[in-house]
C-alpha cells in the first residue's frame, strides 16, 4: 500500500513539473542574452537621435516572470504599443543579478542607467537622445493584481515622451 501511494505521489509531482516546464517554454523570451548591453544601448540611442525619440531600456531578463509579463502586456495593448512606437526606441536589456554580479560590463551598464537595479526588475529607464537618464520607473507602481494597469502604464509613457519632457 505504501509503495502504491509513493508511486502515485511521484507520478503526480512529475506531471506537475512537466506541465510547469511546458508552460515556461511557451512564454516568449524577449531578452537577448548574447548581446553586449552597452552596445545595445548605444545602437538604440543612435536610432533614437535619427528618429527624434527617447530610449526606454526595460532592464531584466528571461529569468524574471514579471519582466516577460510586462513585455507580453505591452504587446497585447494596441494603445500602449502605439504610444511606444511613436515616441520611443524600446529595448530589453538583459541583466541577471546573480550571474552578472562580478561582470564588469554588466556593472558598467547599471551605472550608466542610474543604478536602476535598486528598484528590482523589470525596471524601465528613460534616456534622452544624448543618453542622459531622465527617469527610472519602478514597475511595481504599474502593477495591478497579477498583471499591469492600463491607466498607470499609459500615464508612465505619456509623461516621459520627448514632447512631454521638453514641454512641447
Amino acid at each position: 500500500m505504501k509503495k502504491l501511494f509513493f508511486a502515485a505521489v511521484t507520478a503526480m509531482v512529475m506531471s506537475i513539473s512537466l506541465q510547469a516546464q511546458e508552460a515556461e517554454t511557451k512564454v516568449k523570451k524577449v531578452y537577448d542574452e548574447t548581446i553586449d548591453p552597452i552596445e545595445q544601448i548605444d545602437q538604440a540611442l543612435a536610432k533614437a537621435r535619427a528618429e527624434g525619440k527617447f530610449v526606454i531600456a526595460q532592464v531584466g531578463g528571461n529569468w524574471c516572470p514579471w519582466c516577460l509579463r510586462f513585455a507580453a502586456y505591452m504587446e497585447a495593448d494596441s494603445a500602449i504599443t502605439d504610444i511606444v512606437e511613436k515616441n520611443f526606441v524600446y529595448i530589453h536589456v538583459n541583466y541577471h543579478p546573480r550571474k552578472s554580479k562580478d561582470n564588469v560590463r554588466a556593472q558598467e551598464m547599471l551605472k550608466r542607467l542610474g543604478n536602476c537595479g535598486r528598484f528590482g526588475y523589470p525596471v524601465m529607464v528613460v534616456l534622452d537622445q544624448d543618453g542622459k537618464v531622465v527617469h527610472i520607473q519602478d514597475s511595481a507602481y504599474l502593477e495591478e493584481g497579477k498583471s499591469y494597469d492600463h491607466d498607470k502604464v499609459m500615464s508612465f509613457f505619456k509623461h516621459w515622451t520627448p514632447a512631454a519632457v521638453k514641454g512641447n
